[in-house]
């Protein structure tokens, strides 16, 4: 089972600071808690040991925080001097990971996945790369994907702006840490969607799992203040 996981929570938040501006977007609170607890219990549940927070903008809010342990798990940090994208900065906090296969989420959205059913898949199809995919009604703010009959990811679409029905990343990925290494250069800026998944498509196991659970991205204030009223019922 999963043990390792790295949140990315670098961002900067600019699409949200008319409405959090103190804190980094994954410390915006929820109902008078950080977003990143919320994130935090997910883990417990599914019993994730260490936990890997890859931070830049306004790292010290993270870390005064939530310390070395946060309900029984393990922290570790990171921290970008300068941006390193999405790829950089997993690339980076992967060097305090240990375990093989090494769970991935954003820090300013939450997926509902059940890791207990998503695992055994990534190891079943003997995949470098899993990437957990969520049906939306309008995908016009996402690049989309598209799958084989054998759950491989054959393209990744541009984000056109139409809004319409479409198979999105959303943001849940397991990795496979010695693969990832050796495969990607340390200390460079670079985007995990577009230079690694897209980029390796045609040499790579890479496979995306569809999964109809709870979806949000606070990143724009109308999901923001729609997370205050969800997660009153959050589940775990």
């Amino acid at each position: 089972m999963l043990k390792e996981a790295i949140i990315l929570a670098g961002g900067f938040g600019t699409r949200l600071q008319s409405v959090v501006s103190d804190v980094p977007k994954p410390m915006a609170p929820i109902n008078n808690f950080p977003f990143l607890n919320y994130i935090f219990d997910y883990l417990k549940f599914f019993k994730i040991e260490h936990v890997v927070l890859s931070t830049g903008y306004l790292s010290e809010k993270i870390s005064e925080y939530y310390k070395d342990e946060f309900k029984g798990i393990k922290i570790s940090y990171t921290k970008e001097e300068s941006p390193l994208g999405t790829g950089g900065g997993i690339r980076l906090a992967m060097e305090k990971c240990s375990t093989q296969n090494i769970l991935v989420l954003n820090g300013d959205s939450f997926f509902d996945v059940d890791l207990q059913a998503y695992y055994p898949l990534h190891a079943q199809f003997n995949s470098d790369c899993t990437l957990a995919l969520r049906k939306v009604s309008n995908a016009s703010r996402y690049g989309t994907i598209k799958l084989s009959d054998t759950s491989a990811i054959n393209e990744f679409k541009e984000k056109d702006g139409v809004e319409q029905e479409g198979l999105i990343n959303g943001g849940v990925y397991i990795l496979n840490r010695n693969l990832f290494l050796s495969q990607t250069k340390p200390d460079i800026a670079f985007s995990i969607e577009k230079d690694f998944f897209e980029n390796r498509i045609n040499e790579l196991h890479i496979f995306g799992f569809k999964y109809d659970g709870y979806f949000i991205d606070i990143g724009v204030p109308e999901d923001y203040k729609k997370a205050q009223d969800d997660f009153k019922r959050f589940k775990y």
